[in-house]
């Protein structure tokens, strides 16, 4: 399977990198029309429009091709055996936290930054002036 797997891949990977080759190749829509009236038909390889339908279907054809292998990929990427029954939880054992080893005294915690000796503060409220 895994044989499979990376002979997918490189085929993916091919047909991308020939894709983004004939993509930057081919000219744009203005330049076809250009070529359409005689200017720079002459230097082309497959005359005046022969070329835009040639890299237009090669790069259907490889768009295709790589859309199938990313079809592919995902199918055999879901593609798992079973899995046992039963929850991944029951081998885990849980064990309680170490208590610490010496007691704590105050003197000790407010060495510690941002612990301030507890004190009482009043948190009524006042009561209302009487007019």
């Amino acid at each position: 399977m895994s044989m499979v797997l990376t002979l997918i891949l490189v085929v993916q990977m091919l047909s991308a990198l020939a894709m983004i080759g004939l993509i930057l190749i081919q000219h744009g829509k203005g330049a076809d029309m250009g070529a359409a009236f005689g200017s720079g038909g002459s230097g082309s390889l497959f005359g005046a429009t022969g070329g835009a339908n040639f890299l237009s279907r090669t790069t259907a054809v490889l768009a295709a091709v790589f859309f199938v292998c990313t079809l592919l990929l995902a199918y055999f990427s879901n593609a798992r055996p079973a899995a046992p029954t039963g929850s991944v939880l029951e081998g885990v054992t849980v064990t309680a936290p170490a208590a610490p080893s010496a007691p704590v005294d105050s003197s000790t915690a407010a060495q510690i930054p941002g612990n301030a000796p507890a004190t009482k503060t009043d948190n009524s409220v006042p009561p209302a002036p009487v007019k």
